[in-house]
């Protein structure tokens, strides 16, 4: 069996599967590496959510930038969730995957004029607001088009989220939100500002968290924020609790959702206001896998490493947050089996492409498959060509089907994406191109 969190990831006849899916045999027919996400945790995440909201006027947005890929975002929207969004195209991503634009939520520090007219022209429940120029720069673009943008104001409440300082966004040092005070001044403005529809307040200190305090402080300061600008005539509807909510990956006790609902309900009893939450890790994170094969085991004086074919071009948690992922074989090892301390490694040219340091883990060869585990969230989504490795393709199981839902990035595709210039493209290179060019201004 699988640790605790992932129990559609298991083993069957001594081989590690999705649902009911060898991985091997994906690995098999695939090759290496790959990323595998099981339909099963994706719906049972969301049930899960969902029924310790009910009795809540609450409404699910799931966090898009955990996993951009359309078959989860639309797994996902079958279930009844709508989409968080962070950039126009994590929006037509949604769109393209089923979520209709009354459930969509545009957040983020830094949308573009561009995105706004986007998101306008799309018809989006909410843009949440993080700045006086970014309201500003709304209004005259809806303005522009004759409409009223329908916004809420992203309060920072001062809040520490207790998770580590790279996932951490409702302190006052962070550039998230707009402080309480500059709330209220806003809302004494709202005249200023003919093309928004001020429509609600919205909050989200950080990701991964484990403790229900930093929630209950934040939803506090910002409800009593709602209440005060409805008592002063802002016709506010909404409140938007965002997400955060830890996952487990080593040893975590992930927030108890009855729990975390049941602070929700105490703390906005009476509140005439929709709720919204926007989860992402929460649903996805413990649903995926990345697959990987050792190519080479390498002992060094004091170190034995497991050079593996996946890198953190294809998952850059470890190196990035220092992130711990479970590492499973795929051949289940007996109740006796020795274990040894490995390094579990990556072939990009970087000391930091490292996924595991001093692991113990059971005796493993060239050839043999392993299973990185929790990779369903901020993993593939992050990936990149970096040391110009082709992405890797992405696997969606629901029983004993599967089907690839991205596929290997091809040499040609990576190659075709530059763009050579003239002087370049006619086939001069080095010191005769730029003597070439040269000659051209000249003559010009």
């Amino acid at each position: 069996m699988m640790r605790q969190g992932m129990p559609f990831f298991h083993y069957r006849d001594g081989t590690l599967c999705a649902e009911e899916v060898s991985l091997a045999g994906l690995a098999d027919s695939l090759g290496t590496p790959f990323y595998c996400y099981s339909s099963a945790a994706l719906e049972a995440a969301y049930s899960s959510f969902a029924a310790a909201l009910v009795g809540l006027p609450a409404t699910i947005y799931y966090a898009v930038k955990a996993n951009s890929n359309q078959a989860v975002i639309a797994t996902l929207a079958r279930q009844g969730a709508g989409a968080d969004v962070v950039s126009e195209g994590e929006m037509r991503r949604a769109l393209a995957a089923g979520v209709v634009p009354e459930k969509i939520v545009f957040a983020g520090v830094g949308k573009s004029k561009a995105e706004l007219t986007a998101g306008l022209e799309a018809g989006i429940l909410q843009f949440n607001v993080e700045s006086l120029s970014e309201l500003q720069a709304l209004s005259q673009v809806a303005a522009s088009m004759g409409r009223r943008a329908p916004v809420a104001l992203r309060i920072n409440p001062d809040v520490d989220a207790l998770t580590h300082a790279h996932i951490t966004t409702g302190r006052a040092d962070n550039k998230f939100g707009i402080d309480l005070a500059l709330a209220r001044e806003i809302a004494g403005r709202q005249r200023e500002f003919p093309g928004v529809a001020f429509e609600g307040l919205a909050v989200h200190i950080g990701s991964q968290l484990t403790d229900i305090g930093p929630y209950r402080a934040a939803f506090r300061k910002v409800i009593a924020l709602y209440r005060e600008l409805q008592a002063q005539g802002l016709a506010l509807k909404r409140l938007d609790l965002g997400g955060g909510l830890a996952i487990t990956y080593r040893d975590e006790a992930p927030v108890d959702l009855q729990a975390y609902a049941a602070m929700v309900r105490e703390e906005t009893e009476g509140l005439d206001a929709e709720l919204a939450f926007e989860p992402g890790r929460l649903l996805v994170g413990n649903a995926g896998v990345l697959v990987s094969r050792i190519l080479y085991v390498k002992d060094a004086r004091q170190r034995r490493f497991l050079i593996v074919d996946a890198a953190m071009n294809d998952l850059i948690r470890p190196m990035l947050y220092e992130a711990w992922h479970d590492i499973l074989p795929l051949q289940q090892p007996g109740p006796d089996a020795a274990h040894g301390l490995v390094d579990v490694v990556g072939p990009v040219c970087e000391s930091t492409d490292i996924f595991a340091r001093q692991r113990s883990l059971p005796a493993m060869g060239e050839g043999d498959l392993l299973a990185i585990c929790s990779t369903g969230a901020y993993s593939a989504v992050m990936s990149s060509n970096y040391n110009s490795r082709p992405l890797v393709p992405e696997v969606l199981v629901r029983g004993d089907r599967h089907a690839v839902v991205r596929p290997r990035m091809e040499y040609e595709a990576l190659i075709a994406q530059d763009r050579l210039p003239d002087w370049l493209a006619s086939g001069a290179t080095g010191r005769e191109g730029m003597k070439a060019a040269r000659r051209r201004g000249a003559a010009e």
